[in-house]
Parts: C-alpha cells; structure tokens; sequence
C-alpha cells in the first residue's frame, strides 16, 4: 500500500488502570499490533519494519497481536513470519486469530503453525499466565468461527482476578460484560479507514446517506456496495471505551483498504498498566 493512501504509522501511548492489579505488575508495558493484511498489497514491508522497531524500542514487557495476519490465502503468513520473528518482549509474544485467518479451510492450523515456530503463542479460547496467576491472558476464538464460545473458558477465572482479554473482533465487548475484563485488546475495524475532522468517521455518514441512494445507481459504484455490516458497534472502532463495567481498546490496524486512510493512520499501541 502506497503511504499516500496509507498515511505515517502512527503511535498511541496510553496508561490504562486496572483494579487489584498486584504491586509487581505496576508499569508493565503491552505493546498491540492488529490487522497487518501483509499480502503484497495492503501492508508495505517499510510500514511493517517501522512498526517492529517502534515495538522494539518501547522494551516491552509482552506484545500482543490481535488478528488478521492475512487477508485470503494463508500463504503470505511465512513471510509475514520472516519480519515478526524479530519482535522482542521480556514475557513474549501472544496472539489471537481474526476472521481472514480462518478464510479457507486450512487457514487457521497454516498460520498457527507458522506463528508459534517463531515463537509467538497463538490462544484459542485459551487462559496463558505470561504475568503470573495474578494477571490471566485470555485469547478468545475468532467471533465468526463455529468455536466462538467464551463461556467456558472465561468461567475457568475467579471473578476477584484481574484479566486482559484478546479478541479480533470487539462487538465481543457487548457479550463480554457477562465477566469482568479488565481490559480487552481487539482490531478488526482499521479504524473506520476514513475521519471526518470534528464529525467523526466516514463510515456513520455512509450508513445514513448510501440507503437513500436508488439501489440501480449503488450497485454500479464499487464503494457503494457494501454495507458494513461485519461490525455493530461502530462507536468502538477505535481507542478506549467503557462498555459497562469493562475497558476495551480498538487498535486501528496496520494494513489498510482501497480506498485508503485518511485522518485513521495505522497504529502501534504501547499500553502501560497501573493500578486504579
């Protein structure tokens, strides 16, 4: 993807605080990247590189990756791999999968396998403990597989201990709010791809004013297609949100779609935690 479509990686510092969070875990710095789309097209090798020294440089403490390591085939996953491989952290790497990692039907055990060769843990409804029992990391299956059951796996945690939860797709957040999540890292929506300064997204304006356009005239433009339909809550595209009792960010992704980025530049999140 051309940076003039893309636009300059962008690097989001937060704190975020986290009730009952042990002393020892006070300052701990996350480092999140989501939605690479690294296919040749979407995601450039410059961009990508960029976004691994940032991540170097902040010395992480864990990195976490939030989905979409390719786009339709799964094939672009080992050279993905090649550049990810040189990511560090002082208590690892770990990820979850997004709906393009599941495409086709050798997707998800293809990308899988080619992440934790290079030693990156991929979760699937799964508890790790990179922190400790104090600090869970859960990683929760991709919201469109027929496996998307957070029930059982988020029973298997005392309701008195703290939680980062991992899930590509954050309409998870709405269910979500039957446990408590201290904080939920998820993707999916690159942001919305394009802002309107002092308006908000592009994609608002296009869900009010496309349905007035006679369907004969939308069907013939490419961009008018679609109804953004794979996400509900677009209010969560991205940054930090309360929903209910619980904190989720939105990260806007790496790669990016035609018609490109404007004013939603692709991101790397550092995330330092505190107490509350």
């Amino acid at each position: 993807m051309h940076w003039l479509l893309s636009g300059p990686l962008s690097i989001e510092k937060l704190t975020v605080k986290i009730a009952d969070l042990p002393a020892s875990l006070q300052g701990k710095k996350l480092v999140q990247m989501s939605d690479f789309h690294y296919d040749g097209l979407r995601l450039s090798t410059a961009m990508l590189e960029k976004a691994i020294a940032v991540s170097n440089q902040a010395e992480p403490d864990l990195v976490l990756l939030t989905g979409d390591y390719v786009t339709t085939s799964p094939k672009p996953i080992h050279n993905l791999a090649l550049h990810l491989k040189n990511l560090q952290s002082r208590a690892g790497i770990y990820a979850v999968l997004g709906n393009h990692d599941i495409c086709y039907k050798h997707s998800r055990t293809e990308i899988t396998t080619a992440l934790n060769n290079i030693a990156i843990r991929v979760l699937w409804n799964e508890i790790a403990y990179p922190f400790g029992k104090e600090l869970p990391l859960v990683g929760l299956a991709e919201r469109y597989s027929r496996e998307f059951n957070p029930i059982p796996v988020m029973n298997e945690l005392d309701a008195a201990t703290p939680r980062i939860v991992l899930s590509h797709n954050p309409d998870t957040a709405e269910l979500l709010q039957a446990w408590r999540v201290d904080l939920q890292l998820s993707g999916h929506t690159h942001g919305g791809q394009i802002v309107i300064p002092g308006f908000g997204s592009g994609i608002v304006f296009y869900k009010k004013i496309v349905p007035k356009i006679p369907k004969k005239i939308r069907h013939r433009i490419p961009y008018l297609r679609s109804d953004f339909s794979f996400i509900r809550h677009w209010e969560w595209m991205q940054g930090l949100h309360q929903v209910g009792k619980n904190q989720l960010y939105v990260n806007r992704g790496l790669g990016t779609y035609l018609p490109g980025r404007l004013f939603c530049p692709p991101e790397v999140t550092i995330i330092t935690l505190q107490s509350k």
